[in-house]
């Protein structure tokens, strides 16, 4: 119990003073901006971090308008295009890193700029069918500068099988 008072004492002492040392504060998008190129380490806050409380509130935030798509039924060998429209709902521009599926066959093409707050941005998403076949779900995985710091969207419906594929009557 004192350890815990003692470290509440000391971070409401250390932990009250708002002076920072000049060029150490935080900057806005347009002061980041107005110094020069932008690079990833100015803009990425990491709300995790061994000694500091997780910081769920000033970080960025991506809101998916959906978050899974049903292509309905298509043929083998159909190459399936959707994008998905988010938001960055946060208080920091939203940086995505990367995006990636399971497989090689479902690529993602995400904005490799910074969204500022409250703007909009898309992730294209193409499903080459080629060898796929019957009920298909792939997902795509999306790190950011969000907490958590991973999110995923799905293309999801059922691929027919071509005429004549290994299993299939033909007719």
């Amino acid at each position: 119990m004192n350890r815990f008072i003692l470290l509440f004492s000391l971070l409401l002492a250390f932990g009250c003073n708002n002076s920072q040392p000049e060029g150490k504060g935080e900057k806005s998008l347009e002061e980041i901006k107005s110094d020069g190129p932008i690079r990833n380490a100015d803009i990425i806050r990491n709300p995790v971090s061994a000694d500091t409380p997780i910081d769920t509130v000033n970080v960025a935030k991506i809101a998916f308008e959906e978050e899974s798509y049903d292509f309905g039924e298509v043929d083998e060998g159909a190459v399936v295009v959707h994008t998905f429209q988010f938001t960055n709902t946060g208080k920091a521009p939203l940086l995505i890193s990367s995006a990636r599926s399971t497989c090689g066959c479902t690529v993602p093409d995400w904005p490799k700029e910074p969204i500022p707050p409250g703007e909009n941005g898309k992730i294209e998403v193409k499903f080459n069918t080629r060898g796929k076949k019957n009920k298909q779900t792939k997902p795509v995985t999306i790190v950011a500068n969000t907490y958590p710091a991973t999110s995923k969207i799905f293309l999801q419906g059922f691929v027919q099988p071509a005429e004549g594929a290994p299993g299939q009557p033909t007719q």
